[in-house]
């Protein structure tokens, strides 16, 4: 009887429950959380994410069609987040992965491109009419060479879409064909997963890009307009303060009437000793300039026998 309470007690663990409280649970419906990721990409940040990709892949396809010079057709099919180990899980092999990092971003993204779709690009390189293999194969060294150059573009493509980061580009690293052999993420990191199907000449198959959680981060923040916001909005909500450095500069300070018109015929007439007749409303109110900006509304007069303006109304910046 002992041992099995002794048993009960080792498979239990305290919590701390939300009202403060401590309980004992069992250690099976206790799960692991990655608190350093815990809020990656809200409801709201993914449309926005799935918005920019959308943008980006139509012109990916246009330039795409120019590269190749064939008909060639894009479409975001799916915009997802999934653990590292589990996608990697689900890639068939072979597969043409192809790794690469765009700098200065951190953590290094997946293209993950189908074998045959790979060699349709190569057959279309060489010249050929674009016909997709009946199945998958490996790809020698020279055929991967090829690619490189349609990876490149995709990648381009992909940091062009990005002119919040100012230099991002990016760079491969490398390839592999076996996903099991891969290494570039801890298995519990988060991961965007682009999936994109591809149309060539009434041919058909998806390819994927992935980026981890490190590489997103600094672009998210960049492309969420809610903390732009409040970031504005405490800053003009705190006074502003002076800085005392500029005490000493000197700024010009003019005063001009408003409301006289002349045609340039009266101009070239006018000689010393001629009246000027001024509208007494407008003679009333000038207009006081700090440098050649327009900054106040004034009252012409008299102070210590020396003319003066009193300053009545602020201009609206």
């Amino acid at each position: 009887m002992a041992s099995t309470a002794t048993t009960a007690s080792e498979n239990e663990v305290v919590v701390l429950t939300a009202r403060g409280g401590r309980e004992r649970r069992p250690a099976a419906s206790v799960r692991s959380h990655n608190f350093r990721q815990s809020g990656f990409l809200a409801a709201s940040e993914l449309r926005r994410i799935r918005q920019r990709h959308e943008q980006f892949i139509r012109s990916l396809a246009a330039r795409l069609a120019i590269f190749l010079r064939l008909e060639f057709s894009l479409q975001l099919a799916k915009v997802h987040i999934e653990s590292y180990q589990k996608f990697i899980d689900t890639l068939a092999n072979p597969n043409f992965i192809t790794l690469f990092k765009t700098e200065p971003l951190k953590g290094a993204g997946l293209l993950v491109i189908p074998p045959r779709l790979a060699l349709t690009l190569v057959d279309r390189l060489l010249g050929g009419p674009g016909q997709m293999p009946p199945e998958h194969r490996d790809l020698t060294d020279i055929e991967v060479a090829l690619n490189d150059q349609s990876a490149m573009l995709v990648l381009s493509e992909w940091c062009n879409h990005w002119p919040e980061m100012r230099g991002l580009h990016a760079t491969i690293l490398g390839h592999e064909n076996n996903s099991k052999f891969l290494q570039t993420s801890p298995p519990d990191t988060s991961m965007l997963i682009l999936t994109v199907s591809a149309s060539i000449a009434e041919q058909a198959e998806t390819f994927q890009m992935v980026f981890p959680y490190a590489t997103l981060e600094p672009l998210m923040r960049l492309l969420n307009p809610e903390l732009t916001g409040a970031e504005s909005a405490v800053s003009r909500a705190g006074k502003p303060r002076w800085n005392a450095e500029f005490d000493e500069v000197n700024v010009p300070l003019t005063v001009e009437w408003q409301g006289l018109k002349m045609s340039a015929g009266e101009i070239t007439q006018l000689k010393p000793g001629d009246l000027l007749g001024l509208d007494p409303a407008c003679a009333a109110q000038v207009l006081v300039r700090l440098g050649h900006i327009p900054k106040f509304f004034g009252r012409p007069g008299t102070s210590d026998a020396k003319w003066a303006v009193q300053l009545t109304a602020t201009l609206a910046p």
